[in-house]
């Protein structure tokens, strides 16, 4: 069992005069390490120390290919690393060990890709008149906070850490309090690093009582945050108290659009791990499936072939589905699943599973919903874990107004042969990213992510991704003789 202090200014912050937190591996139950329940006072400390380092001579003195060439080598680390990082998150979240691997490959890829562009963000000149020298400037904001969430710890980390660092912003990460592992070895790593102190810290503890206080304090200058859409509008009023920026990735209810035409056997498998990728708790999850009316019945039942030759256990045995976070997020899917039943048909799933020497985690088998309304809640509503909506439409404007008929926006998928359908679809789809013939595109570190509608505000991942940490400063010359 570990002890997990917080990085403040420098030092670990976690005494036996804090009150510190339990962590518990979704795989078994059982606690694996303590985190200091941090307070606002932690806060004010972290963001006074972040201001002092951004301000710094030291910091300001550090050259952009400097700050990517740390970033590179951190992503060097975590792949030298590879195998313990992905012990830590397949113990903090629960996830297969396969997919655990990949999101520490995916964290080494977003140091290296945001290393490597840290000198080439570059302004513009602008041609005005003769005599004035036109230019525009890109500089870091300044302190930006980081609120992560706990299904993707290391990815979501890494993918805004590394952008906002790479610009020479001061950072501060609040991890989730459920999987605050790799957070901490990310943090260790700055220390070791020899990087200015105060510019990468890490807090910890409840939402209420350290994100709060950071998304409303007068002194950030952005906050990155990643989870459910009641909580994305209380981070966006508190950052506006202070005119403070906000970029929000809010979640989804992400459709897979199958045609008639689709390769079949690619269309099958795309949509089982669009569903069961961390146990269906995944903001992208492709959760409801709309199938041509056609080809619905050939379709599912050959998918809940797929479905029923799945395997469930704990993270570390690399099985298709891992655990449930925790009881609350069972419970909640659970009281979904007993929903359907009396307002729609539990194709294949639906029921809790309990593993051998896994007694205290929290295991659900991957369910397909039938015979629902578009329009109840189930349908429109994130469900997050391993359900499947299906619904069905005859023709490709019905495919168009199903697939935008919810709040959300964030990932769709289209299944088609037929190019002229594939590229009409995918111009109609209010949704931040749509695939055609695949679903996730391997991660894509170098592709924009972020949503339409309630799905959120802003992008992350790219290039385009760097603009939310830098400000624009027009300079104008005049000159002549």
């Amino acid at each position: 069992m570990k002890r997990i202090p917080m990085l403040i200014n420098g030092e670990w912050v976690g005494d036996d005069r804090h009150e510190w937190m339990p962590v518990f591996n979704p795989s078994n139950g059982k606690k694996i390490a303590e985190i200091v329940k941090g307070n606002e006072r932690h806060v004010d400390d972290a963001v006074s120390a972040a201001q002092r380092a951004f301000e710094s001579d030291e910091w300001q003195k550090v050259k952009p290919f400097e700050r990517g060439q740390l970033l590179v080598n951190l992503a060097n680390y975590i792949r030298e690393n590879a195998d313990q990082w992905s012990e830590w998150e397949c113990a903090d979240v629960g996830k297969p060990i396969s997919q655990a691997r990949a999101d520490v490959e995916a964290a080494a890829r977003y140091f290296e890709f945001y290393g490597g562009a840290a000198d080439k963000v570059m302004g513009d000149s602008i041609p005005i008149e003769d005599g004035i020298l036109n230019v525009t400037v890109l500089e870091p904001l300044g302190v930006t906070a980081h609120i992560i969430p706990w299904n993707y710890p290391l990815q979501i980390i890494s993918r805004s850490v590394a952008a906002a660092i790479a610009t020479g912003n001061a950072v501060i990460v609040k991890s989730a309090e459920d999987t605050p592992m790799t957070a901490h070895a990310i943090a260790e790593w700055f220390v070791a690093s020899g990087l200015p102190k105060g510019i990468f810290q890490h807090v910890t503890g409840l939402g209420s009582e350290v994100g709060g206080p950071l998304a409303s304090h007068p002194d950030i200058a952005h906050v990155t945050f990643t989870g459910s859409v009641n909580t994305g509008i209380s981070v966006m009023k508190a950052a506006a108290d202070n005119v403070v920026p906000v970029t929000l990735e809010l979640g989804g209810k992400s459709p897979n659009i199958v045609f008639a035409d689709a390769s079949e056997e690619k269309a099958l498998e795309g949509v089982v791990k669009a569903i069961i990728q961390n146990a269906g708790q995944t903001c992208s999850a492709g959760s409801r499936l709309l199938v041509e009316a056609s080809y619905k019945e050939e379709f599912l039942s050959k998918l809940k072939e797929k479905f029923s030759k799945l395997t469930i256990g704990p993270g570390s045995e690399d099985n298709d589905i891992g655990p449930i976070l925790n009881k609350r997020q069972y419970d909640q899917i659970m009281s979904r699943i007993e929903e359907a039943k009396s307002i729609g048909k539990i194709v294949t799933g639906g029921k809790s599973v309990t593993i051998e020497g896994s007694e205290g985690g929290f295991y659900i088998e991957p369910t397909i919903i039938d015979e629902l309304s578009h329009s109840c809640s189930l349908a429109q509503e994130e469900i997050f874990g391993p359900v499947l909506s299906v619904f069905t439409f005859n023709d490709v404007e019905d495919a168009i107004q199903l697939a935008n008929g919810t709040d959300y926006g964030l990932v769709a998928g289209v299944w088609t042969q037929n190019i002229d359908v594939a590229h009409y679809v995918a111009s109609k789809m209010k949704s931040g990213q749509v695939f055609i013939n695949n679903y996730g595109a391997a991660g894509g570190i170098q592709m924009p992510f972020g949503g339409y509608k309630k799905s959120g505000i802003g992008r992350e991942k790219g290039f385009i991704a760097l603009r939310n940490y830098t400000q624009i400063k027009n300079i104008a010359v005049k000159f002549g003789i």
